[in-house]
């Protein structure tokens, strides 16, 4: 799930947490809202992590020395 992905579950769950008004048997939707804007968040949070060591290590990699050896016969 990428940052689209995340984005698209936090408005979700904030169009079921604040601007709904239906009432289903069973189910709380402003309860599943809140779920759903954590579950965004979360993953917003856990993708921003990911992406940001990544490009650490891509960094440190090409920041070190290249040596070249020939070999000649």
């Amino acid at each position: 799930m990428g940052i689209g992905g995340c984005i698209v579950l936090f408005a979700l769950g904030a169009i079921m947490a604040f601007a709904t008004d239906w009432h289903v048997n069973g189910v709380n939707l402003h309860l599943v809202g809140w779920i759903l804007m954590a579950a965004g968040l979360l993953g917003l949070i856990t993708y921003v992590n990911v992406f940001r060591r990544r490009r650490l290590v891509r960094s440190v990699e090409s920041d070190e020395p290249v040596e070249e050896r020939r070999y000649y016969e």
